[in-house]
């Protein structure tokens, strides 16, 4: 059985033709990092893919479990589920292009 976010996938193509990303931003609670790293995200993913996204936010204090089965060494960390192959951004998502370049929005400038 395909997961929730393939099925969510495979939608969204047969719809739009463009790739949709599906993206989860593990945090731990309220603290200001966290709180910015959210911010920081949902502006990048407005500017840069309007409607083509699916954004998570996971609270580690909540669902500790989570840290483990997706490996997550450091909060914030934001990991690209989709379009393969898998991501991982730390931090607070403040530097815009080191985000671009990790989403692969944005070639790496040499």
């Amino acid at each position: 059985m395909k997961s929730t976010a393939l099925n969510e996938f495979m939608e969204s193509q047969g719809k739009s033709g463009a790739e949709s990303y599906v993206l989860r931003l593990y945090v731990t609670g309220t603290t200001p990092q966290s709180l910015k790293a959210i911010a920081n995200i949902k502006r990048i993913c407005d500017q840069h893919l309007k409607g083509r996204y699916d954004l998570e936010v996971i609270d580690l204090y909540e669902r500790p479990a989570l840290a483990s089965g997706e490996q997550i060494i450091a909060a914030p960390t934001l990991i690209r589920k989709l379009p393969l192959p898998l991501r991982r951004i730390i931090g607070d998502m403040s530097n815009t292009d080191r985000v671009l370049v990790g989403l692969d929005l944005r070639p790496i400038l040499k």
